[in-house]
This record gives structure tokens, C-alpha cells and sequence, in this order.
């Protein structure tokens, strides 16, 4: 209603409003520009049409009627024109206040319709703006995926084509032939322009669609949704009656593993309908608790008291459940990550390439909302590194991964993809500096990095790296590393790690949060996505292969394949549901497969218009 003031629950819930508003504001004057450049037309096709009546029977008389007749018709067309000069000029006085009345933002319902009945008081005829008013779309669900598909083919074509080089190249060096290497080399080098050039084009192209409005829109829409739900969830109107989870944030794990067991209790605290109550007394990482870094998950109930208690899976009518580690949960229910909810299935895969990851980064965006104190740390830490875009944040880990989760990768690997990041960009823009955010748990890592590499800027802190060492990773030093290590990774344009890691996982998960799809913003180096504890991941086979290479299965078109990862050669590896065979298959001929599953509905959350 006109006049009343509109409350918040929360800053962040204000900002969502604000920005909802001002893209509510943006569409309006879209429309408006619309509807000033139809009037255009429609008074010059008036004027065209007047012109031509009038000029007619002249062309069309005989030469002895003209000179008769000539001055007459002559001096009625010049008053005719002038006639049309006079409404042009008031059409153009009509349409230059409405204009200003759109930037203004005063645009009211029913503006189109005033507009209508305004013009054809002036020039007398009617006008139809059937259409007008309504809001744009945005692209299919099946345009938006196939684009994506696009992009990711032809990243799977380089990846196939390159390792077949480096093959060839590596026997031309054993025949002691290096003019055959050194082709082959120009050949790569070729062929990796080619695959700039392409991506480049493609990503043109979708900034021309004029979609990415609609794209921005959708992402606040949606995020919105999601953030109400979930403070709906965490703050019942009666705590004592309330349905409750309890997550004991006491899992023997790194950072990284930690965060990611509190987002798997709260996906199933809204999979069950339960406030979720964190216990975070004694935190390995902070002794003062969660809310000493991170604002409460709850400002109405915190009370983990209930007249019945148990251990999952308890029942519906217990009110309070606790809840183990992923490791050890049983039964296991359907909705763990990788599922995604059947009620905003549609949604997330037409917006975002990897709706799985999206999902999961809603949760991160309710669990990690800084204390101002947090906040203010992070900032400063910015500031001083004078963090600014563009910007590829890397992430080497290496310390207790290393020969035990994942093989050791060279800062040289990383680099490669994080010139390719620049080159592509300095085909749409100049870069005056090729800065790299560097985060990682050995020390030497970032003075290797500037020695070898003096023509990037390189940002990070030797010291943060030492306190990600084992023995001090739990001290508040370390905290406020690990901390600014992920918070610039994920504010990052581009991500260089391994997924293996927990952290590069959590940024690339934070960065969903942050872009309407940030799904092709990263590059690991060893395994695909995944998350501890996750349900399958499976595949769904678009086009049929036969296996001729050792180590290839073959698959036809509708097998389901589990997929153990991608090689980032061309293929990747996985099973055969189907017929059971293990192997290699052709990465592009295979997209996800999503588990959809019947979430709650929340209801009691109106979905914005």
C-alpha cells in the first residue's frame, strides 16, 4: 500500500528487496523505451501514408492535367505536411515527458494505457500496444542448456585434441625427430587460439541476446526465495514447540570439512522441516563458538530443549532429532547432495550450468553471513592487498593431501590455465595487470610463484600459508587466513585449484552466490565436483559410442553411467549401468543426470511475482 512502510527481518533481506525493486524499475522503463520507439513508428508511417495519397494522382495523371492541376494539389500537400509537423511536434513533447517520467521512476499501472488514449486524442487513429506491457521471459529452459552445451563441447574438443598432440609430440621427441615436435607444438599453439577465439564468439554472442537482464533478475528472484525459506525455517513463532535438528559442529576435519558438515545438517533441516540448531560450544576453530565469526543461524530460537528427544532418524512426531556425521548416518534419506528440489528444479536448470552446486551454495550464503567484526577484517584485508578485478584466485594445496587424497601439481600447471583465463579476456578488453590471488598451505609456494612468473602481480601472505600447516591450523591466526584465503578465492574472476580440496570446493561453491551462474568460472586440476557424502552422480548418455581403445566402454543413447570423473582429455571415466563394464567414455557424449527429489514446499513463503 501506497505510504506504508516496509519492514525487514534482516540487512540482507533489504538488499534483496532493493534489488528486486531496481529490476522491477529497469523492466518498466524497458518496456517505456519500447513503447516511445513504437510511437515513433507509428507517426512516421502515418506520414509516409499521407505522403503518398497526396503525391498519387499526381504521378498518375496525364501530363496536360498536371499543368492545370500541379500548383493546387502542390499547395494542399504543403498543408498537409504542415498539419503532420504540427502533431509531430506534440507527439514528440507527449513522448519527451513520458520519457522523463519513466527515468524518474514515477511509472504507475495502467502508464501504457494512458499513453494509448493520449496519442490517439492527438493524431486520431487508433494505436494498439497489445503486448507491450508484458514482461520479458527470458530464454527456454532448452536454449539456455544447449548454450551451455555449446561451451562446454567445445572445451571438450581442445582437451581431446591437445592430448592427442602432446601424445604425438612426445613420440616425435623418442624418434629423435624434433622438427615433428616442433609442428606439432605450432599446431597447439594454433589450435588453442582457435578454442580463445571460439569461446570468445560464443560468449558475444550471448551478450547480444540481450538475455542477461533476465539472467541477473532470475538470480536475485530465485536466491531470494531460497534465503526466505530458509529464515522462515530458523525462526519458528513458538521455540518450544518448534521441530528441531541438532548438528554438533565437533567433526575431526579441516575448515573446509567442517563448513561443509553444517551445510549437510542444514539441507537436511530443511529437507525435514526443522529449525536447525548448531552446537558449536568448543569449536576446534573458534573456542567461543559460531557466532563469534558468523552472525546466529536463528534470532528467535536457539534453545535445543524439546519434550522428546532422539537420534536419527527419529520420527515425525519426535521433536528433537541429532543428528551424526555424514559418515555415519543411517538410513540414508534421498535428498542428500547431489539432489536438488523438485518444486525449483525447472528454475535452476534453465539459470545455472550446474543447478547441483547452486543448490548447495543457498546454504553457504545463510551459514557464512559475517559478524560486522568478521566483515570488517575481511575488508580491511582487501583493501591492503588492494584486491581488484580482474583477478584468478588460485589455490594450491598441497601438506596432508598430498600422497594420501591427491597428487602433487606443480605451480607451473596452474599458471598455464590462468594465462589462458588473461588471454581470453584480453580478446574483449585491455589488461593492464595480470593479478593472481595465490592461497596455499606451503610457505614456499607464493615466493616461487613471483620468482618464475615477474610479469603477474602476485597477492597472498606467506604467513597465512604457515598457519595452514597441521600443527597450528587451529589457532585464531589461522582462522582469519583460512578465512581471507577463501573469501578472495571466491570474489575471484576465475578459479585455478584442485577439487580434492575441501577449500577450493567451499570458494567455487561461495562463488555460485555471487554471479548468476559462475558454473564455467574455475578450472581443477584432478577431480570433478563433488561433496563428502553425496548420493550418486550419474550421467545419461545423449549419443551412442563404440569402444575402440583399450579402456573404453561402449554406451548407447539413455544408459545411465556413474561417473568417477573426468579426465580432461576428452573423456571421462565411469560405469555402465546398463551393462555393468567400466571404463573410459567420451566426455561429450554424456550430460548429468540430476536427482530431482520432493522437497517441502514452504508454502507459507509467497514466491515473488
Amino acid at each position: 500500500m501506497q505510504g506504508e512502510k516496509v519492514q525487514f527481518s534482516s540487512p540482507e533481506l533489504k538488499s534483496n528487496w532493493t534489488t528486486k525493486s531496481n529490476s522491477k524499475m529497469t523492466m518498466n522503463l524497458r518496456s517505456s523505451n519500447k513503447i516511445l520507439a513504437q510511437a515513433a513508428i507509428i507517426l512516421f508511417f502515418f506520414w509516409v501514408v499521407a505522403l503518398i495519397l497526396l503525391t498519387r494522382p499526381l504521378l498518375n495523371s496525364p501530363q496536360s492535367e498536371v499543368s492545370s492541376d500541379v500548383l493546387q494539389r502542390l499547395s494542399k500537400a504543403v498543408s498537409e505536411l504542415e498539419s503532420l509537423k504540427v502533431r509531430n511536434q506534440e507527439l514528440q513533447w507527449i513522448l519527451t515527458n513520458f520519457s522523463h517520467e519513466a527515468q524518474s521512476g514515477k511509472i504507475k499501472e495502467g502508464v501504457v494505457e494512458r499513453l494509448r488514449s493520449t496519442l490517439e486524442d492527438k493524431i486520431r487513429t487508433p494505436i494498439n500496444f497489445d503486448g507491450l506491457e508484458k514482461k520479458s521471459s527470458g530464454p527456454s529452459k532448452e536454449y539456455e542448456v544447449r548454450r551451455r552445451a555449446i561451451y562446454r563441447g567445445i572445451q571438450e574438443i581442445w582437451y581431446f585434441v591437445q592430448q592427442e598432440l602432446v601424445k604425438l609430440k612426445t613420440k616425435g621427441h623418442d624418434q629423435s625427430a624434433p622438427e615433428i615436435a616442433n609442428l606439432i607444438q605450432e599446431i597447439m599453439n594454433s589450435g588453442k587460439e582457435h578454442e580463445i577465439i571460439l569461446l570468445n564468439d560464443l560468449q558475444e554472442l550471448s551478450n547480444m541476446e540481450g538475455h542477461d537482464a533476465w539472467r541477473s533478475t532470475e538470480s536475485h528472484a530465485l536466491s531470494d526465495l531460497v534465503q526466505r525459506r530458509l529464515h522462515f525455517l530458523q525462526n519458528p513463532v513458538d521455540c518450544s514447540k518448534a521441530r528441531k535438528l541438532i548438528c554438533n559442529l565437533n567433526k575431526s576435519c579441516g575448515y573446509g570439512c567442517q563448513i561443509h558438515h553444517a551445510a549437510y545438517c542444514f539441507i537436511t533441516a530443511y529437507a525435514t522441516k526443522r529449525t536447525l540448531i548448531l552446537n558449536s560450544k568448543k569449536w576446534r576453530y573458534h573456542r567461543g563458538g559460531w557466532e563469534k565469526v558468523f552472525l546466529p543461524l536463528s534470532d528467535t530460537c536457539t534453545d535445543p530443549s524439546g519434550l522428546d528427544r532422539s537420534n536419527w532418524p527419529g520420527t515425525n512426531e519426535t521433536q528433537v532429532i541429532e543428528l551424526p556425521i555424514v559418515d555415519m548416518l543411517s538410513p540414508r534419506p534421498p535428498f542428500l547432495p547431489l539432489a536438488i528440489p523438485r518444486d525449483l528444479s525447472e528454475r535452476m536448470i534453465r539459470l545455472h550450468g550446474d543447478p547441483q552446486v547452486w543448490w548447495i551454495g543457498q546454504f553457504m550464503k545463510y551459514l557464512l553471513r559475517y559478524q560486522p567484526e568478521t566483515q570488517k577484517m575481511l575488508d580491511q584485508a582487501k583493501e591492503k592487498m588492494k584486491f581488484e578485478s580482474p583477478v584468478v584466485g588460485v589455490h594450491v594445496r598441497r601438506t596432508d593431501k598430498v600422497g594420501t587424497e591427491a597428487a602433487f601439481h606443480s605451480i607451473d600447471e596452474y599458471m598455464l590455465y590462468v594465462a589462458d583465463f588473461f588471454d581470453k579476456l584480453e580478446m574483449r578488453e585491455k589488461v593492464k595487470v595480470r593479478r593472481v590471488y595465490l592461497a596455499s598451505d606451503d610457505p614456499s609456494v607464493l615466493p616461487e610463484a613471483k620468482k618464475k612468473y615477474p610479469e603477474y602481480e602476485f597477492l597472498g601472505d606467506v604467513s597465512i600459508a604457515k598457519g595452514a600447516a597441521v600443527a597450528t591450523r587451529y589457532t585464531d591466526s589461522s582462522l582469519r587466513g583460512i578465512l581471507v584465503d577463501i573469501h578472495m578465492l571466491a570474489h575471484s574472476d576465475h578459479l585455478v585449484c584442485t577439487f580434492s580440496s575441501q577449500v577450493c570446493r567451499l570458494a567455487y561453491e561461495i562463488m555460485q552466490t555471487l554471479h548468476p551462474d559462475a558454473s564455467s568460472k574455475f578450472k581443477s586440476l584432478d577431480d570433478i565436483y563433488y561433496y563428502g557424502g553425496q548420493g550418486p552422480h550419474q550421467q545419461v548418455a545423449m549419443y551412442s559410442h563404440k569402444a575402440h581403445r583399450s579402456g573404453e566402454i561402449s554406451i548407447e543413447v539413455g544408459d545411465v553411467l556413474g561417473i568417477a570423473g573426468n579426465h580432461w582429455d576428452g573423456y571421462s571415466k565411469g560405469t555402465n549401468e546398463r551393462t555393468k563394464q567400466s571404463g573410459l567414455y567420451p566426455s561429450f557424449k554424456a550430460v548429468d543426470k540430476y536427482n530431482i527429489i520432493d522437497f517441502p514446499l514452504y508454502s507459507e513463503v509467497a514466491v515473488a511475482a
